[in-house]
């Protein structure tokens, strides 16, 4: 994957006005955003595919390989 995915909406206040941030990223933490209406940071990271019909959550524990 080339490109990063941009959220639409911030997850706290639902603003649109999203900016990436300047801070370094590691890879694999996945990317920074920061919302300028509730000055809040977030990132975003893909876990993965879902297989077809699965209705569980995906855990990030799980995803990542580490115990449950």
């Amino acid at each position: 994957m080339s490109e990063r995915a941009a959220p639409f909406h911030c997850p706290y206040c639902g603003d649109e006005d999203l900016r990436p941030s300047e801070t370094a990223t590691a890879r694999g933490e996945g990317a920074a955003w920061e919302c300028r209406a509730c000055s809040r940071a977030f990132r975003l990271k893909f876990l993965g595919l879902l297989a077809p019909g699965a209705t569980g959550s995906l855990s990030p524990s799980a995803s990542d390989g580490g115990t449950p």
